[in-house]
């Protein structure tokens, strides 16, 4: 699922070889002596530093976007703060490394392995011997057994969001002793490591009321380094204190306080000193990175009237100092405002000079998505069109680079760059080529100067709340810079870190370097729009409005344009955050629209959903799950299918990677690249920051002791944004 409610890389041939060539090349996808996975585009930056130099105690201050509705992580409302409160306060068997790949959890986990595969799957977890509830009962089969009835899908009482891998288990029983725990299988299950993770005890499981009621607002049993003190929706605030009960290193934190923080406002809460983390967006990171420079109130680039020039300043003192009195009077109100606002700034600049920012890439990806249930799309040639127009190393550098960050387009739908799963296999495809672009277009019958039939005047382009613009395929600048984009989309901050939304401006430059709207081009058949049947290809590219979406309106005004280079027209449609997925995405109102898959370890399980064939429900709607673009084949599903059912992982791997050299192929959906992680933290904080796959150590966060040094290393730095 993306963040917005849902949460990842060439060959040239011809259209006569497209079909026949690509299943060829998930057979080479596995080859040869190398791992295809590779390493981790970006490490993380977490400013590591040994446990004997941390203060004991202290409250982290740490910025989310909203309290949960839940605690429950296994509940349909539950989102990211959902999950960062279990991972501080309940017991997970496996985590994620640095790499994105799961790892045993020694404070719980003394080993886990599959003992037995025939006649049946066995899978035995030795526990830690000192892991208990916050309670004091030891932890053990009887939880096991619970949050497996609660979730195997049987009991339609229990309010799940998901039963994928439990709905395989037969039988839970204790093993030799009260620390072993025997999980039986009655069909083999590749990803029985994503099982059990979090667990939650038995009070919170073991009955439908519990379950659906018991754990939405508190947790009373937990059994982590921390335990949850006090959930304050008013305030909007949760408090996470010391277990005193934890077993493990103690946390070197009294406590944790998560603080309901709007994105566009953390930049203020930093400099106000009243948040110690916060997630944020590239215009605040460049003001914390400015801020740490020799004189950062005194940057003429940045802040209240930083945009204006000596000639404005001087016509605003000729008016202040004019002859029209409520002329003048308006302008010394409006310059006394920004004298204000600039003193504001440059304090706020001065507090921000104890942050640095933390940067790596985030564990999701940005696609995107082609709507192939109706319109142009629905044949396989154009959606394979758009994506051969796409210069997808571009696009990723258009976002990445200005942040330092590795700008390497996402090979894979199904695994990132480190991950066990990942290779690339986005030459099933092939990369970006315009003239065989054109070439699947002529094929599919569209070509250029065809009769365009005059069309009836539409209703907003893309259901409710829509805005249309039409996309020219021009643009004033190549900069990226928020208020240059002129296409009128606004995308949500969900989707790429960005801060708040601006209005664009006028057109500027020299006079007369433009010809007006609407001036008639020379007559000229190689740049007039493709048309088929007196329609002219013209595809509904929606996004969402909502703030913080400068970064995703810079993509797609670089898509529409790469797009036009073909002869592909769009029509770009903002609407509200809240319908984005509801009425467009999930309801199938779109061409095209931007938005983000999180990566999984375990996308045998976890990606089938997303990338599942479309099949008729009874009521004779179509079934989509998650797959919102509708593009899938019987042969992905197969595939998905053996990968899940094969206890070889190499094989598993090898069948995910070919799934995914099969979903390159009918291109219903286009990896771009991976987010960036932007965390602004104060400088003396420590082992905490951009984690990128790796789950968070809570125990071992803290703040320097004083004249304490952090560990030496790539990650011991903070790592500015420039």
């Amino acid at each position: 699922m993306s963040q917005h409610g849902v949460g990842p890389r060439a060959v040239t041939r011809s259209v006569a070889f497209l079909t026949a060539g690509v299943l060829a090349v998930p057979a080479l996808a596995g080859c040869g002596s190398e791992d295809p996975s590779g390493k981790p585009l970006a490490g993380q930056d977490i400013q590591p530093a040994p446990r004997d130099r941390i203060t004991d105690g202290g409250t982290l201050r740490w910025a989310v976007d909203s309290v949960p509705d839940t605690l429950n992580t296994f509940q349909s409302d539950a989102d990211a703060t959902t999950t960062r409160v279990a991972q501080a306060v309940l017991p997970s068997m496996f985590r994620m490394d640095a790499s994105g790949r799961p790892e045993r959890n020694p404070a719980y986990l003394e080993s886990a392995k599959v003992v037995d595969t025939e006649p049946k799957q066995v899978v035995l977890y030795k526990l830690n011997q000192q892991a208990v509830w916050s309670d004091g009962r030891e932890i053990g089969a009887a939880d096991f057994a619970a949050q497996w009835r609660a979730l195997s899908g049987k009991d339609t009482a229990y309010w799940t969001a998901r039963n994928a891998g439990y709905d395989r288990i037969q039988k839970i029983e204790r093993g030799d002793n009260a620390l072993e725990v025997r999980v039986t299988f009655g069909r083999p299950y590749a990803d029985w490591r994503s099982l059990f993770s979090p667990l939650y005890p038995k009070d919170v499981m073991g009955t439908p009321d519990s379950f659906n009621d018991g754990a939405r607002k508190k947790l009373k049993v937990t059994a982590g380094p921390f335990r949850v003190k006090k959930t304050d929706r008013e305030d909007g605030e949760i408090t996470l204190a010391r277990n005193p009960r934890w077993w493990g290193e103690p946390a070197k934190l009294s406590e944790i306080v998560l603080r309901t923080v709007p994105r566009d406002k953390r930049a203020s809460e930093l400099a106000a000193g009243t948040l110690d983390l916060a997630e944020i967006d590239p215009a605040a990171a460049r003001r914390i990175t400015v801020a740490a420079r020799p004189h950062p109130s005194g940057s003429p680039l940045m802040g209240p009237g930083a945009d204006r020039s000596a000639a404005d300043s001087l016509e605003s003192w000729a008016v202040a100092n004019g002859s029209d009195e409520e002329a003048a009077d308006e302008e010394t109100v409006a310059r006394k405002k920004l004298r204000k606002a600039a003193v504001k700034y440059a304090r706020q600049q001065q507090a921000l000079g104890g942050f640095e920012v933390r940067k790596s890439l985030e564990p999701a990806y940005t696609q995107l998505a082609l709507n192939g249930a109706e319109g142009p799309l629905t044949d396989e040639r154009v959606r394979r069109a758009v994506a051969r127009a796409l210069d997808r190393k571009e696009l990723a550098q258009v976002v990445l680079k200005p942040l330092g960050l590795p700008s390497v387009p996402v090979g894979s739908h199904l695994a990132l760059s480190g991950q066990a799963h990942y290779a690339d296999n986005s030459g099933a495809l092939g990369g970006q080529d315009t003239k065989e672009a054109q070439a699947l277009l002529a094929d599919a019958g569209w070509v250029r100067g065809g009769p365009v039939k005059e069309q009836k005047k539409k209703e907003k382009a893309a259901g409710p709340e829509g805005e249309k613009s039409d996309d020219t395929g021009e643009d004033d600048d190549d900069t990226g810079e928020d208020n240059k984009a002129h296409h009128g989309p606004d995308p949500a901050g969900h989707l790429a870190q960005d801060g708040t939304q601006y209005q664009a401006p006028h057109q500027g430059g020299a006079p007369g370097a433009y010809a007006p709207r609407g001036t008639a081009a020379p007559a000229n058949q190689e740049a007039a729009p493709l048309a088929k049947n007196g329609k002219p290809l013209t595809l509904r590219f929606v996004l969402p409005s909502g703030p913080g979406s400068q970064t995703l309106r810079t993509v797609a005004d670089r898509i529409s344009r790469m797009l036009e280079r073909v002869g592909i027209g769009t029509e770009i449609s903002k609407v509200s955050d809240e319908s984005y997925f509801k009425d467009h995405i999930a309801s199938g109102q779109y061409d095209l629209a931007l938005y983000s898959w999180p990566a999984t370890a375990y996308p045998a399980t976890d990606a089938r959903p997303v990338y599942a064939k479309p099949v008729p429900a009874a009521d004779g709607s179509l079934n989509v799950e998650q797959n919102y673009t509708r593009v899938g084949t019987d042969q992905v599903d197969q595939l998905f299918d053996e990968a899940v059912a094969t206890l070889d992982e190499g094989e598993s791997r090898s069948l995910i990677r070919k799934a995914d050299s099969r979903i390159w192929a009918a291109a219903g959906s286009i990896p771009l690249f991976q987010r960036p992680q932007l965390l602004a933290a104060r400088k003396n904080l420590v082992n905490t920051g951009a984690f990128g796959f790796g789950t968070p150590v809570y125990e071992d966060m803290g703040f320097l002791k004083k004249g304490a040094k952090p560990a030496s290393g790539p990650s011991a730095k903070g790592s500015p944004a420039p």
